[in-house]
């Protein structure tokens, strides 16, 4: 009886965290692109790029979008410039080229990335909001990110499911060829 007992109270414990792992989930997905980036502990620059860019609305209530997201600490490894040089008003116009070449049309899970990359024979290509390709392939376990000048990223949070789209964090920031209007 005391092992039936114990293993009722793991089944039990068990399940209320699955419950609440779900309505999280459920929860989370309630929110918007922007409003879990602002209250992310990771991605406080990435709100700032969206002010400064006044893409910040469009991110809060169109979509679905599929955000590839950079940390604060990729965004402190740039190069290049620094992050206070890129948000002055003077370089809108190349902020606002960065934080497009981060945003892809539609809602990419992950496990639609991995199905378009067995489609392409291990390589996948997204265009992104700015106009330039982004191109998504494995190594190891990792799905990484290769940019138009060969410069790569790992998602390494992915399906952060948001009511208008989904966000991948990464660990570089990637950035276009070159900057458009």
């Amino acid at each position: 009886m005391r092992i039936s007992s114990a293993l009722l109270f793991i089944l039990i414990l068990f399940f209320s965290s699955e419950v609440s792992a779900q309505k999280k989930s459920t929860i989370e997905a309630r929110k918007s692109i922007v409003r879990s980036t602002a209250i992310s502990e990771n991605h406080k620059t990435l709100l700032a790029v969206m002010k400064a860019t006044d893409l910040e609305e469009l991110l809060d209530r169109s979509g679905p979008f599929t955000v590839f997201a950079p940390s604060d600490l990729a965004f402190e490894n740039i190069t290049g410039k620094s992050v206070d040089d890129l948000l002055s008003p003077e370089n809108k116009k190349e902020l606002k080229a960065l934080l497009t070449y981060h945003i892809v049309a539609g809602k990419l899970s992950a496990s639609k990335i991995l199905k378009a990359m067995c489609r392409g024979g291990g390589t996948a290509t997204f265009m992104t909001v700015h106009g330039d390709d982004i191109t998504a392939t494995m190594k190891g376990l990792d799905i990484i990110l290769t940019d138009g000048q060969g410069n790569q990223a790992t998602i390494v949070v992915a399906d952060s499911n948001q009511r208008n789209g989904v966000i991948h964090e990464i660990d570089q920031v990637i950035q276009p060829r070159e900057v458009r209007s």
